[in-house]
């Protein structure tokens, strides 16, 4: 899949985690992206060997004053006007999330109708595993300036100050809490020993649902939220960029739980990418913001 117009910019940059071994992060998203015909301008937050959850990792974060000149020089390259979207994901502290802000900003003014993704990684269904000031700092910079934002439900659930027990919680914490357009991973399903993923914007409410598979790897937000944007740079309608997204993360999920892997197999799953085969159940929702005129 490739952009439309080569002479268009197409390159995203990508700001999140790095690890040594494994598929999250910059590794996932970086990956994906690229196989999908984009360039990719990719800043590490965080250095680690592996994933934390595996077992205790080295973290080095770059000093704040060296990452914020880094994104500075990046806001003043001869080739911003290559960059059509930026896609951010875990931060190393807190005080990342203005220099990500900034660059997001140089990146409109050099290229309006560039978009900005905001991932806000920050916990699960364990709690938060950023400190606070992380979070907080994801919730009340970040995602305001978003055009499209990829919380999970215990995310959008601790930003909206709340718990997400069903679907109707999760639309309307959507609709109140971030950007017109909200992917929300591991959202409650509709089907028997399933999860789903939720997309909200300013006309539909959709949830694209497959069967739940337990004890999965780490980086399926980080994939589905660079699987999506690629999909809408491409110049998929969001129906059709959450149905493939959704099928094509679930497909690399279910061949790599197969054969027992550790980490999501991408190298081996390519494919899946472009032409997912994985059959997902999509249904149309009554959207919260209309609801009381039904």
């Amino acid at each position: 899949m490739n952009a439309e117009k080569t002479d268009a910019p197409r390159a995203v940059i990508v700001i999140s985690s790095h690890v040594a071994r494994g598929s999250v992060g910059n590794r996932a998203a970086v990956f994906a992206l690229e196989t999908l015909g984009f360039p990719v301008w990719a800043v590490p937050t965080v250095i680690l060997p592996w994933h934390p959850g595996h077992s205790r990792a080295t973290r080095i974060v770059p000093p704040l004053d060296q990452f914020k000149a880094l994104m500075a020089d990046l806001e003043r390259a001869p080739w911003l006007g290559e960059v059509r979207a930026v896609l951010s994901g875990y931060l190393g502290e807190a005080g990342q999330a203005e220099a990500v802000a900034s660059l997001v900003a140089a990146v409109k003014a050099k290229t309006p109708g560039a978009l900005y993704v905001c991932d806000p990684v920050m916990g699960d269904s364990g709690g938060l595993y950023v400190p606070e000031s992380t979070a907080a700092a994801l919730r009340d910079r970040l995602m305001p300036i978003a055009d499209i934002a990829t919380p999970n439900r215990y995310e959008l659930g601790w930003m909206a100050g709340a718990p997400l027990p069903d679907i109707k919680s999760v639309m309307a914490a959507a609709l109140h809490t971030g950007p017109s357009t909200m992917l929300v991973t591991s959202a409650p399903s509709m089907m028997a020993g399933g999860t789903g993923n939720f997309l909200l914007d300013g006309s539909q409410a959709l949830l694209a649902e497959h069967r739940l598979i337990e004890r999965p790897p780490n980086g399926l937000g980080d994939l589905t939220a660079a699987v999506y944007l690629a999909r809408i740079l491409s110049g998929q309608p969001p129906l059709k960029a959450l149905q493939s997204t959704t099928a094509a993360v679930y497909e690399i999920l279910a061949r790599t739980a197969k054969r027992g892997g550790d980490e999501l197999q991408l190298e081996t799953d390519a494919q899946s990418l472009s032409h997912p085969m994985a059959m997902v159940q999509l249904r149309h929702l009554l959207h919260p913001g209309r609801d009381k005129r039904a």
